[in-house]
């Protein structure tokens, strides 16, 4: 039974904090300046960034370090993504970093005492082709083999699933069948990035926002510190998870990462009533949609095929984009566009990530996630930082090392997922 006494107080004090906007709230984390030195620093105030750095101190005890973020916390790919999260991948490899991602995300508001919004509504992932479907059928018997939930669907179970969905066999994209994860879903990708930090900040971590690298510094083959637009931070351990970026980084270090950084688009609408209630993915067309839980029409393309740090794309990829969601979907047909944007991702050759550390005394990589970074943040975060802390990969992490590329053990997400989303 409610307390009537705690519910009136709860509704007064609500009442009394919304008339003072925001003014008298108590802040979610600190904004210190910068020390002199830190025992490690985290360079990105993503998702990952602020997993890692959440990690190091809640799991391994360190508690002095410094995530150094250039703009505002998850004003990069974690706030410019369509917040989709699945763990159903072909390889092994790949399977093990998702699945212990998704674990991870179904216990997270619980562990963070912050609701991110994780929804579990399922993802279903659709095919346009006999020779599809049966590829589709061989990664399903793949994934189970790991433990992983993963059912086939035909034409006909899609449609009552999906009732708003057109599985008409003349349209120029035909259902033949998909398949689903119902563990998957979303999140919500901004409460990530807060529930981090707040977690982060209450363990002793320093968040500094607005605070660009500059520089690397090395003492020969071992980090020195960074310079930064605050100035010079002096430590002996730097773990990079800047997403796009990341070659930039790099180059500061006197290094070449085998990635490519290109636009990847998405749009809403304007809300509508509730209509869709799972994910929906297509591989052979790069279209996926979700419904917000504002009531807005989430849509996201394929990559743009060209490189660029600009965050935004080109014109026809979200133009086939949306001409294939509306010959699906055709009530979505009068919809305006409310918002749209891009962000921009680093793709490996093997469209895997890089979790690794370098020939570089104390630097570390976390990058190359291509479309696929936001479900993984849990996960890759939770690596990362035992990566960090005892300067080894463990068995999750250690396929993603660097030396697959000169090795040739790739994990080749290409041909196994068809798109990273």
């Amino acid at each position: 039974m409610i307390n009537k006494t705690k519910q009136k107080y709860s509704i007064f004090s609500l009442a009394k904090n919304s008339l003072s906007y925001h003014l008298n709230w108590k802040k979610a984390w600190r904004t210190p300046e910068p020390k002199k030195s830190y025992d490690a620093i985290i360079i990105g105030g993503g998702g990952h960034g602020l997993a890692t750095a959440y990690y190091l101190a809640s799991i391994h005890g360190l508690k002095n370090i410094a995530v150094l973020e250039k703009g505002w916390l998850g004003g990069g790919n974690t706030g410019r993504n369509t917040t989709i999260i699945r763990s159903n991948y072909l390889w092994d490899e790949s399977a093990s970093i998702y699945e212990h991602a998704l674990k991870l995300w179904e216990n997270l508001s619980s562990e963070l005492n912050f609701n991110v919004m994780f929804s579990q509504r399922g993802v279903l992932t659709i095919s346009h082709s006999e020779h599809e479907l049966k590829e589709m059928s061989r990664r399903v018997h793949a994934i189970r083999l790991n433990g992983i939930d993963s059912e086939i669907l035909s034409p006909k179970e899609i449609k009552k699933f999906i009732p708003i969905i057109n599985i008409d066999q003349s349209i120029r994209y035909p259902i033949m069948g998909g398949f689903l994860q119902k563990r998957g879903g979303t999140a919500r990708h901004d409460a990530v990035a807060w529930g981090y930090a707040r977690a982060a900040d209450s363990l002793g971590v320093d968040i500094i926002q607005n605070c660009e690298v500059t520089g690397i510094l090395r003492d020969q083959n071992k980090i020195k510190g960074v310079d930064t637009t605050k100035g010079y931070i002096s430590t002996k351990k730097i773990g990079i998870v800047v997403a796009g970026h990341s070659s930039i980084l790099a180059e500061m270090a006197g290094l070449r990462l085998p990635i490519q950084s290109r636009p990847l688009q998405a749009l809403v609408s304007e809300p509508i009533k509730p209509i869709l209630d799972t994910v929906i993915m297509s591989n052979a067309v790069h279209m996926y949609i979700s419904q917000s839980d504002k009531g807005e029409m989430v849509l996201g393309a394929g990559v743009d095929k060209y490189n660029s740090y600009a965050q935004k794309g080109s014109f026809p990829v979200p133009q086939h984009m949306i001409s294939a969601a509306v010959e699906l979907f055709p009530v979505l047909s009068r919809l305006r566009m409310l918002r749209h944007w891009g962000g921009i991702v680093d793709t490996c050759p093997d469209a895997s990530p890089i979790i690794s550390k370098t020939d570089i005394d104390g630097l570390f990589f976390n990058c190359g996630w291509g479309t696929g970074g936001f479900k993984a943040t849990p996960g890759s975060g939770h690596v990362f930082a035992d990566l960090i802390a005892n300067d080894n990969p463990n068995k999750i992490s250690a396929p993603y090392s660097l030396d697959r590329f000169n090795t040739g053990y790739l994990i080749d997400e290409h041909g196994a997922a068809g798109v990273a989303h």
